[in-house]
């Protein structure tokens, strides 16, 4: 498909990433969605939480929301599009990886970004219900990159899912590894591997056959996690391998029903690689707008509606 040209405008005060990634991040609340919690168990012995939000009447359309890295299903940019698509009809099915609902997960691993398997059980979960005809899927971040690698890699779709929105995503994970390990964006990289290294610690002393202490502190970077966490419990050789098997990019060719991917231009979290104009351009399923601002999950737009919030809508109503 062509590449879409973007509408978004930004407050004259938001059109840096950084002001715009970190206010989004930090400073934006949304009130008025009330949240039912679902467990659902999975077939090796762990659990994911959801978080559930409905229309006001009976809807047979939902929307399930994927979270970004060490995020949540309470993260505004979560609970801002549940609140926008519930006032419009559709029920919100807010996904927390393993170990990010509060409460830590059983296994010694846990989520990533290529873990489709655990969206597939979420996915497979909202069909047993047998309620919802249209199942649409929203990614941020981490989770955009999930959702394209699922429904790229796959021959065969459920046909209630029926679109795709992905919003500031890694395509190419060791190029978002490189841009968020850069000097610029220094603090974000010392925060997430503050909270990542939190997460970790606990696992210690529940799986010592499988991390040792000097294992642990051996961690430094993002890349160091990863090389000594992430691709070990997930049955990667190391971090490479991970960033290799588990990057949308490769998938993308492969899409089959609509999707659209919203990644602004000014996003320090993205490499190069992680614009696919190329692949958008052979697909006439993909779809992809680069906005000139909106920075990493930062499309802040009036009435604190977000645009990618907007625009999600918008694509599901054009569906």
């Amino acid at each position: 498909m062509p590449i879409i040209q973007s509408t978004y405008k930004p407050p004259f005060w938001a059109k840096k990433s950084f002001v715009s990634t970190v206010f989004s991040g930090l400073a934006r609340t949304v009130n008025g969605v009330a949240h039912t919690r679902e467990r659902i168990e999975l077939n090796d012995g762990d659990f994911i939480d959801v978080d559930w939000s409905y229309a006001e009447k009976s809807s047979k359309k939902v929307i399930i929301l994927l979270h970004g890295l060490e995020g949540h299903a309470q993260r505004p940019y979560i609970t801002g599009t549940a609140k926008l698509f519930n006032q419009n009809g559709v029920d919100a099915c807010a996904v927390n990886f393993r170990g990010c609902s509060g409460e830590p997960n059983r296994l010694y691993r846990s989520y990533h970004s290529g873990a489709t398997e655990d969206l597939d059980a979420v996915i497979n979960h909202v069909l047993d219900k047998d309620k919802y005809s249209e199942i649409y899927i929203k990614g941020i971040s981490l989770g955009a990159n999930m959702v394209l690698k699922y429904v790229g890699e796959r021959e065969q779709l459920p046909k209630a899912l029926k679109g795709i929105v992905a919003v500031s995503s890694p395509c190419y994970l060791k190029g978002s590894c490189d841009a968020l390990m850069s000097l610029k964006n220094r603090h974000y990289a010392i925060r997430f591997l503050a909270h990542l290294k939190d997460k970790l610690r606990p696992k210690l002393e529940q799986f010592p056959q499988d991390i040792s202490t000097a294992d642990f502190n051996a961690i430094k970077t993002l890349i160091d996690f990863d090389d000594v966490y992430t691709s070990k419990a997930h049955g990667f050789k190391n971090a490479l391998d991970y960033y290799e098997q588990s990057s949308s990019l490769q998938y993308l060719a492969s899409i089959t029903i609509p999707t659209l991917i919203i990644n602004a231009l000014n996003d320090s979290f993205l490499s190069a690689e992680c614009y696919p104009v190329k692949e958008a351009k052979q697909n006439p399923n993909l779809y992809l707008e680069m906005p000139k601002y909106g920075g990493h999950v930062g499309f802040i737009d009036k009435g604190n509606v977000y645009y990618n919030e907007k625009r999600a809508l918008d694509f599901v109503n054009q569906l």
